[in-house]
Formats: structure tokens, sequence, C-alpha cells
């Protein structure tokens, strides 16, 4: 099994869920949550970007 370098993001509060991300040799970005860490959600940076658009448009 692959080490993950997981990397909190800066918007997550101290004791709340929390959203990491962490890249693979292959450039997927895969995302997680604190609440449910085996849980892990494979994106491309471009579906990324749709996302973080989307959830500053909201």
């Amino acid at each position: 099994m692959t080490e993950r370098n997981w990397q909190k993001s800066t918007y997550s509060e101290e004791g709340s869920a929390c959203v990491y991300l962490a890249t693979t040799p292959a450039g997927t970005i895969l995302l997680r949550e604190s609440d449910e860490p085996e849980t892990i959600l494979p994106i491309s940076p471009s579906q990324l970007g749709s996302l973080i658009a989307r959830l500053r448009n909201d």
C-alpha cells in the first residue's frame, strides 16, 4: 500500500470536519473527510477546479 502525504485544507478549523487532499504519481487528486477517512474520492485537477469554483459561487 502506498503511503499518502495528506494535506489538510487551510479552511478546515480545529475540531471540525476537515477535508484532506493527496496526489498520486499519475496526477490524480484524492479527497477524503476526517469523519470517514477510509472513503477516498479520486478526481482530476480540472474536476477539483470546478468543485472549488462552484463552492465559491454558492
